[in-house]
């Protein structure tokens, strides 16, 4: 059984922030290697804590065997973290996804390239129960540290009881629960389960609500437990959203670091305002308006725009920027000039070019 390290564990708990690694391809939709790793490290320079690779932004159709791209995408991320020779702690966080069998294979290949945790999917399971889904958790646990992933319905996932999440925090080798249901009575059954449980401090809440970002990572849980106040609060944030503007995110982390140690009316007052300015970012981000059929080129076309990424392609060729969603983009630019690190990039493209003529 694989266990995070020390210095990694402070990590997770102090918060930080993840982002989700989006797939780079050539206008052919073959993977553009160098692009990938471009990004990896454009991520690394922004101060990210880690990275998620092989999930959701990453296309989970990487899986299907006329790609065949999960083992690449895993190994070069390794690859470009090993060589940045680092002298902090880095997660790097491996996606899981499929029935039990497949996931544990995918959790062994993970711990092949040597990542720290996986972040294990519950989407498209549908015809398992919550039993069975438990179960896999566990298989899976006894391999590589766990990060639970509620997925929101809208793509893929499923709702749980919360009896269900009751379970799942007591599960050993369980470090870490991203909450991305999109629904705040969903999103109270983890924080409650995670109070009410005797593994309750060795689990670190992280956020994948991606329209409430800030309102969740500022938020303060309080729940009595056998005659005791417990306080659960979100540790950081595991964020297709944090895939753009990810030198931002970690200044966003920065601030809320600030205001949990020394809190003001002015602080909040300025958290709330960028709450709602990221949330209509988002909504932009991820085609809200058309029920996230656009959120990975979302994604892409920001990347695109500072020059992170050669193009917009996917895999799925059906998959594409909606009509009125690159407008949309250019808004929440021109509208929230201070969520984009467009001069951050410029100048990590500026010394990349450098120091890789």
């Amino acid at each position: 059984m694989k266990r995070l390290e020390k210095e990694k564990k402070e990590l997770l708990f102090a918060g930080t922030v993840f982002p989700a690694h989006p797939l780079c391809l050539d206008a052919n939709r073959q993977l553009d290697e160098d692009g990938q790793r471009l990004l990896t490290n454009y991520y690394i320079a922004s101060g990210a804590g880690g990275i998620a690779v092989g999930v959701h932004s990453t296309q989970f159709e990487i899986r299907l065997p006329e790609f065949d791209l999960l083992e690449d995408v895993l190994r070069i991320t390794a690859e470009v973290v090993e060589e940045a020779q680092l002298d902090r702690p880095f997660i790097k966080i491996a996606g899981l996804v499929g029935p039990t069998d497949q996931a544990i294979r995918e959790a062994q290949l993970a711990v092949s390239y040597g990542y720290d945790m996986g972040l294990l999917s519950m989407g498209g399971l549908h015809e398992l129960t919550e039993d069975e889904i438990l179960d896999r958790t566990a298989q899976v646990a006894k391999i590589i540290p766990v990060f639970g992933f509620y997925l929101q319905p809208s793509v893929g996932g499923r709702i749980f009881s919360y009896d269900f999440w009751s379970k799942f925090v007591n599960i050993p080798n369980v470090e870490a629960i991203k909450c991305a249901s999109f629904n705040r009575y969903q999103t109270l059954d983890v924080v409650r389960a995670i109070a009410n449980s005797d593994r309750s401090d060795d689990i670190a809440l992280y956020t994948g609500n991606d329209d409430n970002i800030i309102a969740d990572l500022i938020s303060v849980n309080k729940f009595t437990v056998n005659g005791e106040e417990k306080v659960v609060q979100f540790r950081g944030g595991l964020l297709g959203h944090w895939a753009v503007w990810t030198s931002k995110a970690v200044e966003l982390m920065k601030l809320v670091k600030d205001y949990k140690l020394n809190p003001t009316v002015e602080k909040w007052t300025y958290l709330q305002e960028l709450n709602g300015q990221t949330t209509d970012a988002n909504a932009a981000l991820f085609d809200v308006a058309h029920d996230f059929h656009g959120c990975i080129p979302g994604i892409h076309e920001v990347l695109h725009r500072q020059g992170l990424m050669k193009g917009i392609w996917c895999l799925n060729p059906n998959e594409v920027l909606s009509e009125g969603q690159a407008e949309e983009l250019t808004r929440i630019q021109h509208d929230y000039p201070g969520l984009n690190d467009d001069d951050f990039v410029s100048d990590f493209l500026k010394s990349q070019l450098v120091n890789h003529p």
